[in-house]
């Protein structure tokens, strides 16, 4: 296995037209739950997983989120800003792409910001044969097809049963991108020209995941976490 990662990118430049009107004034990842933005569970998890070298590409109400994040020195993490434009945004694979020179030649992990999950980011590791390492978790019901599958030996691949969804947690060597230009374009293309190499591996996460994609699972998460909390 390799060597766990330092660095990571939270996705938070996506318009979020799902949850509109939430996201007509407040940028998707500063949407509270039980009291902190969505982004805010991200960076608390990540630093304390040891990640303190944070990316975090925005387009929609970017200035928004910046203000609100500042430079990450009260979580004790250093978080930089990778600004797509009001408009603009250039996809996960354009975004991470433009996001490159921050994070470094070794390979990074990448959040999707409207999700909460309770993986362990400090046990997640990429082989150095390996362009990408994703979490694949059980399929919701609002994608009971899935997207991948993973075998027995840890490999993920485009096709095969059963299927598992793509949690939105990815470790990626820089080295994916290699055949990259700058603007928009998707991820998945690349990581299933990877994964017919033989160089994509996976892990089910057993533990809570949500795709905080609508107002009404905003609501059941900040429900169950507060009552958690109370």
């Amino acid at each position: 296995m390799g060597r766990p990662v330092t660095t990571a990118m939270i996705l938070a430049a996506g318009r979020g037209e799902r949850m509109r009107p939430l996201t007509d004034h407040t940028p998707k990842p500063l949407l509270q739950v039980a009291g902190k933005p969505l982004i805010v569970w991200h960076i608390e998890r990540l630093a304390a997983a040891g990640i303190r070298e944070l990316v975090v590409n925005h387009a929609h109400l970017g200035h928004l989120i910046e203000q609100a994040l500042g430079d990450g020195d009260r979580w004790g993490v250093r978080i930089r800003y990778s600004a797509e434009g009001e408009g603009k945004a250039l996809e996960t694979g354009g975004g991470i792409y433009k996001a490159l020179p921050m994070l470094g030649e070794q390979p990074f992990l990448v959040v999707n910001g409207d999700i909460w999950c309770d993986v362990d980011y400090a046990a997640l590791a990429l082989a150095s044969d390996r362009l990408a390492h994703l979490v694949l978790v059980a399929n919701p019901s609002h994608n009971p097809a899935g997207d991948f599958h993973l075998d027995a030996a840890g490999q993920v691949h485009a096709d095969g049963e059963p299927r598992l969804t793509f949690s939105g947690i990815g470790l990626y060597a820089p080295a994916l991108f290699a055949s990259c230009i700058p603007g928009a374009f998707p991820l998945a293309p690349l990581l299933r020209d990877a994964m017919a190499k033989g160089r994509v591996s996976g892990q089910l996460h057993p533990g809570r995941w949500v795709d905080v994609g609508t107002p009404q699972r905003l609501l059941m998460l900040d429900k169950q976490l507060r009552g958690e909390s109370g």
